[in-house]
């Protein structure tokens, strides 16, 4: 699997660096994003801008981890999906519950609202 990974002060960055993101990478995806919950920083910004297409198993890893983190009280957003990926989330019916922006910096601002809620709630509510 070959990622970038940008760390920032509040969340990191992970942007797939390859074009198809195959169900044999399932498993290796759903650690890596697991593997965010135990850091300092574990809110994630999911950067699929260079991905062109997308198997559903690992669109579903995607769409329950970005679930996982939420009930954990931690960000998890998708950003910069091009309009195959998006096809195979909306086709599977999972683009409805997801937290989807159009772009990066949308997804930073995302972020940064939801840590004001978080420390104004309490995490209680969210």
């Amino acid at each position: 699997m070959n990622v970038k990974i940008d760390t920032k002060e509040k969340f990191t960055v992970i942007t797939p660096k390859d074009a198809h993101l195959p169900a044999i990478m399932t498993d290796e995806f759903n650690q890596m994003l697991h593997s965010y919950l135990q850091k300092d920083i574990p809110h994630i910004i999911f950067n699929l801008n260079e991905v062109k297409s997308i198997d559903l198993p690992i669109a579903k890893t995607i769409a329950k981890n970005q679930q996982q983190f939420y009930e954990k009280h931690c960000s998890f957003v998708i950003c910069n999906l091009h309009k195959d990926v998006e096809i195979v989330f909306k086709n599977s019916n999972l683009l409805e519950n997801m937290n989807v922006t159009p772009s990066e910096s949308e997804a930073w601002d995302i972020v940064q609202m939801e840590e004001i809620e978080r420390e104004l709630l309490g995490d209680e509510d969210l």
